[in-house]
């Protein structure tokens, strides 16, 4: 099952989170979303723990739980949906609505 970690401390690091949802089950993968420009932390991430029991109890048990000031919002994730094109895209040519 896939997890929703937010609210995350910028700082965090993918290990820190990783043994602190270890506590509750086995983690297959942790990733923590970074900005591609600056590479600092854009303050939330996802955790993929393979017992879904142990994933509910991870939820249960972190949803509300506060690290370094913070307080953690975690949840299942949502499967990926088709986005929108890329900021500043209009998608009627490359040069914008006006090109024409």
């Amino acid at each position: 099952m896939n997890l929703y970690v937010g609210n995350l401390p910028f700082e965090t690091a993918e290990d820190e989170l990783r043994q602190l949802f270890e506590e509750l089950g086995q983690v297959a993968s942790v990733n923590i979303l970074r900005d591609k420009y600056t590479g600092k932390s854009r303050g939330f991430g996802f955790v993929e723990m393979p017992v879904s029991g142990d994933a509910m109890k991870a939820v249960e048990r972190l949803n509300g739980k506060e690290l370094r000031g913070r307080t953690l919002r975690v949840n299942e994730a949502r499967p990926r949906t088709e986005s929108s094109p890329p900021r500043g895209r209009t998608g009627v040519g490359d040069r914008g609505p006006h090109s024409l």
